[in-house]
């Protein structure tokens, strides 16, 4: 169903993990593991938590296989490095294109109501995250916001001074185009002209 996706992309690698660990017990029925690494590979994961859970997957491993692995016979290699890009330059040094962004928060939930808009620009390829500090830079009474960093990302807690709350089942939830992002505000890159709305949520 959906295409090869399991749940959601994040829950993907250990979904596929499992399939793969107990592909000799499971009866129901055939699983089309073909789609399911096709939906994996086209992902542009970044979260270190994500792609350790896809990674084992897409080598035919599940984490139970880390118990029989030769730690001895490893060689060690240490990855490449990359400098990270410039928040305003990109390949080569060249100049990122400036693109507007709008950016909207709704509470229809608790306490006060209310709705606020704006239109940022930032260079082309910055984050959600990015469009967001800048959104609150240039109106900090409205957009102001805070954030606490987890092994998926940064969460976003609070907004306008509203926090999101597990006792009341509260969170901020981000979309675009009425349908909610699938990946974190660290990671996703607006493009030029979309709206992000941030709406205060329960679950």
């Amino acid at each position: 169903k959906g295409n090869g996706m399991i749940g959601n992309i994040y829950s993907m690698g250990l979904a596929l993990q499992a399939l793969e660990a107990t592909r000799k017990f499971y009866a129901p029925r055939k699983w089309d593991c073909a789609q399911a690494f096709s939906v994996v590979s086209a992902h542009d994961y970044q979260q270190p938590t994500a792609i350790a859970q896809v990674l084992p997957a897409l080598v035919g491993r599940s984490y139970l296989d880390v118990a029989g692995l030769d730690c001895a016979a490893t060689k060690d290699m240490s990855p490449n490095r990359e400098l990270p890009l410039s928040p305003v330059l990109g390949m080569h040094g060249v100049p990122r294109a400036p693109i507007q962004v709008h950016y909207s928060i709704t509470n229809t939930l608790q306490g006060k109501h209310f709705h606020y808009s704006t239109s940022v620009t930032v260079p082309s390829g910055s984050t959600l995250l990015q469009v967001m500090e800048v959104a609150a830079e240039e109106n900090p009474q409205t957009f102001s916001f805070q954030t606490e960093e987890t092994s998926w990302g940064t969460y976003v807690t609070s907004i306008h001074g509203l926090a999101a709350s597990t006792e009341d089942r509260t969170y901020w939830q981000f979309l675009s185009a009425g349908d909610a992002l699938e990946q974190g505000v660290g990671t996703y890159k607006p493009h030029a002209g979309e709206h992000i709305q941030a709406v205060f949520s329960t679950y």
